[in-house]
């Protein structure tokens, strides 16, 4: 049989130590800790990226069908030459879309053709501000205009990662 002193120190030779104990669990806590430090990173540049996409998307969208319909216009009936204005009125050549109108209200960007009801160029992910339309227009040239707005990602919550908020500019002239 074996004696309290001899099962003690066979016991204490294959376990582990409280101090030992310890620092495993430190280090394991210290090593859990930086995994999700650095998933918790990575989602938010994650998200910030989406974020930035959207906007850019949507900022391209509008400009592409500003700058479009522009082009093949038969003439800019507002702002007038040298002027600026938050709207751009066009003469286009399908009678039914004449005259084309585009506009801010509410935070979206909109298009109206001929006697239609506005459809809205934005979604509800972004807010449009800014909008400008410089003509640009000289005597006996065809009519050219500088178009200008802000859309800035809605971020209820105020976080970080959704705060972004980007300046388009472009131009167009008529063919």
């Amino acid at each position: 049989m074996r004696t309290v002193a001899e099962y003690h120190k066979k016991l204490s030779q294959s376990g582990f130590t409280l101090i030992e104990l310890l620092l495993y669990i430190s280090i394991t806590s210290i090593i859990l800790l930086a995994v999700s430090a650095f998933l918790s990173v990575l989602l938010e540049s994650r998200i910030k990226n989406q974020t930035i996409a959207e906007v850019e998307q949507q900022g391209l969208h509008i400009m592409n069908i500003i700058t479009q319909v522009a082009r093949n216009a038969e003439a800019i009936t507002g702002p007038l030459p040298s002027a600026s204005a938050p709207f751009l009125t066009l003469d286009v050549a399908v009678s039914a879309n004449d005259p084309t109108v585009f506009d801010l209200s509410g935070g979206t960007i909109r298009i109206t053709e001929g006697v239609g009801s506005a459809a809205s160029l934005t979604n509800a992910r972004v807010i449009a501000s800014a909008f400008n339309i410089q003509n640009l227009s000289r005597p006996r040239t065809p009519g050219t205009i500088r178009i200008q707005f802000t859309l800035t990602h809605v971020n209820p919550e105020g976080r970080n990662e959704y705060n972004v908020s980007k300046t388009f500019i472009g131009s167009a002239t008529l063919r």
